[in-house]
């Protein structure tokens, strides 16, 4: 599977939402994230499939919700450990952090 097949979809229900890349029949990359009064997003959850760990795909969806948020202006509350890690190692993303 190449980088140019690995397409993010955002799905957003009236509370909750998730970015997901479909990989394969029955398996999907997904980040989930609730939604709050104030517009800010809590992205709570990132899994990837044990298959295909470890070819940058979690990241490819947590570049979607940093690029949503840069477009739309909400902000980000990472919970989600690997998340998290991702706020840590990129210090350019701070103004996006609620």
């Amino acid at each position: 599977m190449s980088e140019a097949e690995l397409v993010v979809q955002r799905e957003d229900g009236p509370t909750r939402g998730r970015y997901v890349i479909h990989l394969a029949p029955g398996y999907d990359a997904e980040m989930t994230f609730r939604k709050e009064a104030n517009g800010t997003i809590i992205i709570d959850h990132t899994g990837v499939p044990p298959e295909y760990e470890g070819r940058g795909i979690a990241a490819k969806l947590v570049h979607r919700a940093i690029a949503d948020a840069r477009e739309q202006g909400f902000k980000i509350t990472p919970v989600c450990s690997y998340v998290v890690a991702q706020f840590r190692r990129h210090p350019e993303w701070a103004d996006l952090r609620a």
